[in-house]
This record gives structure tokens, sequence and C-alpha cells, in this order.
């Protein structure tokens, strides 16, 4: 399922905007669950989590830049798609590392050119999975259900969605294994999902979950290079 946000302050604008993008997502056999914003603060105050937004710049109250640069702090791994009547903002778009940049009135072919895009990335992010063993027995475990790994001594404890899954593994395999897949390790005992990191300090960081987890000192610097890697990756 995929969960789409589009946040406009005109708000036929919004639901026409909407409408194609169900209709294009109908005709791919992609299912989905579209939201509707009319103002910034109302998408950045929603409890949903949205894997596309589309979204206006000019808007009133807070206007889409700024509401893109929040949403940023919040998830790293949101696709932003601007739609704008204006050209004006298109090099500021990559400051919030947007996915695209579409001019209203929006073709389309475009949008689902765009969709298509979109719809593959955010795919190929939720099938990447590594093989853990235990008992005898090998497991799948997919990488975007994962918050992070544990290490204690021989042992790896997988924190994820479904609960915890612990098994046998050296960490110096596991780290190569997750090398550019999203995972950073800040800490000796914790190899981290990035996706899922809400805010940080010098000091930990709080997950989506709200779990806090401790960056080590001399990670730190590490740390955020790679946080600015994953979220050049998304584009």
């Amino acid at each position: 399922m995929l969960w789409i946000a589009v946040c406009d302050d005109e708000v036929m604008e919004c639901s026409r905007t909407a409408t194609k993008i169900r209709g294009i997502l109908d005709e791919m056999k992609v299912p989905c669950t579209i939201r509707q914003f009319y103002r910034g603060r109302e998408l950045l105050q929603s409890s949903e989590t949205f894997d596309i937004i589309f979204m206006d710049i000019i808007m009133d109250d807070l206007d889409g830049m700024r509401t893109a640069q929040l949403v940023r702090k919040k998830a790293f791994d949101k696709l932003l798609v601007f739609i704008s009547a204006s050209r004006d903002y298109v090099f500021d778009a990559y400051d919030v590392e947007a996915f695209q940049y579409l001019l209203k009135p929006v073709e389309d072919k475009k949008l689902k050119r765009v969709l298509q895009r979109a719809v593959r990335k955010t795919e190929e992010r939720s099938q990447a999975f590594i093989i853990a063993s235990r008992d005898r027995q090998k497991k799948k475990l997919f990488l975007d259900d994962i918050y992070y790994f544990e290490i204690r001594g021989r042992m790896i404890d997988a924190h994820g969605t479904g609960g915890i899954f612990s098994y046998y593994e050296q960490i110096g395999l596991l780290e190569r294994e997750l090398q550019g897949k999203g995972f950073v390790r800040c800490h000796k005992s914790y190899l981290v999902n990035l996706k899922y990191v809400d805010v940080y300090n010098r000091q930990e960081l709080v997950l989506d979950n709200g779990e806090r987890i401790a960056i080590a000192k001399r990670r730190y610097e590490a740390f955020c290079g790679e946080i600015l890697k994953y979220m050049r990756g998304m584009v």
C-alpha cells in the first residue's frame, strides 16, 4: 500500500491533483491511500506516515519550501514532489532533496512518469533483505522493517516492526552486508536504519517509535556524513 499526501491551499487544485494521482495509480494497479491537506501545518501535524508528498510551494501561513524543510527534519526518506506555477524555486528544491519539480498545469503524461519512477524507488527500498540463520533455519529479514540491530557479544538482536529476532552473526560481516543500504553504526552496540531516525544530537538519536539510542562521541561526525549521503541517495 502506497501512502500519498497532497498539500495545496487551493482546495480545487488539491482535489484535482489527488484525483489524477489516484487514476494513474489505479491504472498501474498500485493500491494507495491519498490524503489531502490545505495547509502545511496540517500536513506536519498528521500522525500518518507518507511515502510520497506532493506539495505546492506558494501557500498562505506556511509555504511549501518551509514545510518541506520541517518534513526533512522529521523524516529523511520521504519523496517530495513540488507542484508550482512558478519556476523561481527550482534551485531551492535541491536544498530539501526534492524528487521532482513539476510546473502547473501538470501534464498527465509527465505526472504518470514521475509516479512510475516514485513507485519503483519505494518498491526497491521495501524489497531489500538479508538472510539470518538460527537453529539450523534461515529467515529472510526485510531491511525496510528493521529499526536497528543491537550487538550483544556474539548475538545480534534485529529490532523491527514485528518484534525482536535474535540470531548468531559476526558484527563485522553484518556491517559489511549493510553497507550502502541505509544503515549506520552510531555506537559499538548499534547499527541503525536511517529511515527511522526522527531527531538526533551529539549524544543520542530518537527513532520514530520513540526509542533512544546512544551515539558514540567518536562516531558522531561519521554518523552526520552518512545521513547526508542517505538523503542525497533518495533523489
